[in-house]
């Protein structure tokens, strides 16, 4: 379906700028210029308060509330969890002679705000025209640390144009803050107070009873008053500012949040663990921070950049996609998942789900793969949950739970939460993915085989076998596809189970050769027989694949190629997205398909499939597919660049760069597409570059886009920092520091060093 650009931001290649404030684009805005470091994240609010259409945003990973959900069967969940909003701890009040600032009300030009990617520092500035005729320059600064996951920072400098005089500021702590998808707020505060020169507060959850410590130190050499503000959930401090024409005031405030969900960990203990971190991290000042944060996104970008020449709306774009996979993911804090939005917006919850494996890991191992281990110590860690989920639908195993904050599933939609069953073979995947890509066996043998057996389990006891065909497979179940409800033999899930049990039994296999003591210490521990490996494998074996053998066409699911057919070019536009125009049940009588589900496993085991079956199938399932999902239009790029058509592969790739910035969806007021957004990278590094990573080593088959003159992209590969270069006669590879790799390229096994690799560039042939 045709998704248009509503661009009104500036092209850049370093960073987002808006001119001009625009009411009706303010949310979008405020997604946009999000700030986050993996442990908290804000949205770009006006921090001086609003009184137009916003979302005030503040949001910590893995902070959650919950509320009950009406279950009247064994297996549908009784409660959902949420991500929290949370403190304001950039509440600040703005008044000059009796006037309040708000942009909703107050009159103002030269507006600009501008979130510099080199920095990430979001920055905005005004001139603010009062009543009386003055005119007073305002320019707000925020960062989220890098380097310090606790710590927020923030500048407001002041430069009266045509007068000398006096200005009023209230900042402080705001745990008043209301939850916009529920209406409410969960917080309630436990004790609040001052020491040394910082202000503190410890807030609750309702419901859950997590906790947040919030605590500032305010910078204001120029403060002519300095006195406590209380009331309520909100602590802070009440300032009168002197102002010196043609002279710029600064105020700086420093904050520190320590979020705790450690029950055992006492409210004095957590509050002097949080006034301690305080002292800590705000003395040293704003600028320190900022310079700290200026040499963190150096290193970033020198590892991870993608260059781009001849095209500078993408140049921006996957600039924009780094920076923010950087922000919500960086593997500091073992245990924390990838939200469908991020940190940035209220929106799926901030539930993580299967993207996190499929579309977001691949970034991570080939950029930062002590992220990529942080992301499967998460699955780790909430194995425990898995396994009593699968009790829950009177299966063995674990089951990882479609939608999760916290490792417990918090899908409310049974028919998704019970029979999407592809989490746990994405898990596998992702394992199996970043030990082939990374080397870490270590991982593997001492976490990762458990949770494969527990995953295998699971998959063994879901399934039954065929009464006519006598094959194994998987009945009643939804693919990732979702428009098809409670069908038989999914191809995705079967054809993903089938790997997972010939995975499962190699590791094993692998670590009872490597280890026999290992091996006998957690099959002793798990319970695990030879017997039961016995029907893995011979449940692999009879696993029904759906195919139709005269066209190499893969069926998604029993019965698809006799669904009545839907044209889906002749649905109006007005009609999307059509969860919000069509009756539900309407979504699964027809071959129409939201997203790829037999193109994606033919995508994440690509070396398993030829060229003709891969197009056999695009052509097939590619008219049928609407495209609802935001994942999907790159893994249709990829393999339409994969097949010859490199016109087709550059139309499905023209909006993924830029789906946010240029807001295709109508929906970017909501938050961020994070997963969506690693999948852009894979659209540049997978689709164009020709990456294929699921075989023994990694395989590169470039391609140029015609519009581009050059591009570069880096990725670490066993250890070694790669750097691929392509223009439109050649391709450089070179690994960099004395490294040393072998990779196939263009068919053929090299070994790149520091001295690298040149080949001409090959084209694929259009079909």
């Amino acid at each position: 379906m045709p998704k248009i650009a509503d661009r009104y931001l500036h092209i850049d290649p370093w960073k987002v700028v808006e001119e001009g404030f625009d009411r009706g684009r303010n949310r979008v805005s405020e997604s946009i210029f999000s700030l986050g470091n993996e442990y908290m994240g804000v949205r770009g609010y006006p921090e001086e308060g609003y009184g137009g259409d916003s979302l005030l945003g503040s949001y910590f990973n893995g902070l959650f509330e919950e509320s009950p959900v009406t279950a009247h069967y064994k297996g549908i969940i009784k409660s959902l969890r949420f991500m929290v909003n949370a403190v304001d701890w950039l509440h600040t009040r703005i008044e000059l002679d009796g006037e309040p600032l708000d942009l909703a009300e107050s009159r103002f030009s030269g507006f600009r705000r501008e979130l510099d990617f080199r920095t990430g520092i979001y920055t905005r500035e005004f001139v603010w025209h009062l009543a009386g005729g003055k005119d007073l320059k305002l320019s707000f600064e925020r960062l989220v640390s890098m380097k310090v996951s606790y710590l927020g920072c923030q500048r407001i400098t002041f430069e009266p144009l045509n007068f000398s005089g006096t200005v009023n500021v209230r900042t402080g702590l705001d745990f008043a803050v209301i939850h916009e998808d529920r209406q409410h707020s969960y917080w309630e505060t436990l004790k609040q107070g001052e020491e040394g020169g910082i202000v503190g507060m410890l807030g609750q959850t309702a419901n859950t009873g997590n906790r947040l410590f919030s605590a500032f130190r305010i910078e204001a050499p120029d403060a002519l008053e300095n006195r406590p503000a209380r009331g309520g959930r909100f602590i802070g401090r009440d300032l009168a500012l002197k102002l010196t024409q043609g002279a710029r005031t600064v105020l700086d405030k420093l904050v520190v949040n320590v979020a705790e969900k450690d029950r055992s960990i006492t409210d004095d203990a957590l509050w002097q663990t949080g006034m301690d971190q305080a002292v800590r991290y705000t003395r040293d000042g704003y600028d320190t921070a900022a310079a700290g944060q200026r040499a963190y996104w150096a290193r970033v970008w020198a590892d991870s950049d993608i260059a781009i020449e001849g095209d500078p709306e993408n140049q921006q774009g996957i600039r924009f996609c780094i920076f923010q996979l950087y922000q919500t993911y960086h593997g500091d804090n073992p245990g924390f998942n990838i939200g469908a939005k991020g940190l940035t917006g209220e929106a799926y919850r901030g539930l993580a789900f299967w993207d996190t494996e499929s579309y977001c890991l691949p970034f991570y191992i080939f950029n930062n793969p002590k992220a990529a281990k942080s992301l499967l110590e998460f699955r780790y860690k909430t194995l425990p949950e898995a396994l009593e989920r699968a009790k829950e639908l009177d299966c063995e195993g674990a089951f990882y739970p479609i939608a999760t904050i916290d490792g417990t599933e918090s899908c409310d939609l049974w028919q998704h939460s019970n029979l999407q069953l592809h989490v746990g073979t994405a898990v596998a995947y992702g394992l199996r993915h970043y030990v082939s890509m990374t080397g870490d066996r270590a991982f593997l043998f001492e976490k990762g085989a458990e949770m494969l057996i527990q995953i295998s389990r699971f998959y063994a006891t879901r399934g039954q076998w065929g009464q006519k065909t006598r094959q194994f497979g998987y009945f009643g179940v939804m693919g990732p596809d979702e428009f098809q409800l409670m069908v038989n033999n999914n191809c995705y899930i079967n054809f993903m189970a089938q790997k997972l049990f010939e995975y499962t039994l190699e590791v094993l296999d692998d670590l009872q050769s490597v280890s026999p003591a290992a091996y006998g210490e957690l099959a002793a521990r798990l319970g695990l027989t030879a017997e039961e490996r016995d029907d893995w494998r011979s449940k692999a074996r009879h696993m029904k694949i759906p195919r139709d053998e005269r066209t190499g066409i893969y069926e998604e699911h029993d019965g698809f190629f006799d669904l009545p057919h839907l044209d889906i070019q002749a649905i109006p536009v007005t009609e999307f997205p059509l969860y919000s125009h069509w009756s539900y049940d309407r979504l699964y009588r027809y071959d129409m398909i939201k997203q790829p589900d037999v193109l994606m496993f033919m995508f994440l085991y690509s070396g398993e499939f030829t060229a003709e079956e891969k197009r056999a199938n695009y052509d097939y399932y590619e008219p049928r597919c609407i495209h609802e999902s935001s994942l999907s239009p790159s893994i249709h790029s990829i393999l339409a660049e994969e097949i010859g058509r490199s016109e087709e592969a550059y139309k499905f790739f023209e909006f993924a760069t830029r789906l946010d910035l240029d807001n295709y969806n109508r929906n970017t007021r909501e938050g961020l597409h994070t997963t969506s957004i690693a999948a852009a990278w894979m659209n540049i590094v997978y689709g164009f570059g020709g990456m294929r990573s699921d075989g023994e080593r990694l395989v590169l088959n470039p391609g140029i886009p015609e519009r581009w003159d050059s591009y570069r992209f880096r990725i670490t590969y066993q250890g070694a920092k790669v750097f691929v270069e392509v223009d439109q006669e050649q391709v450089s590879i070179r690994a960099a520091s004395g490294g040393e790799v072998e990779m196939t390229v263009y068919g053929e096994i090299c070994r790149v060093d520091e001295a690298g690799i040149r080949v001409p560039l090959r084209k694929a042939a259009v079909r």
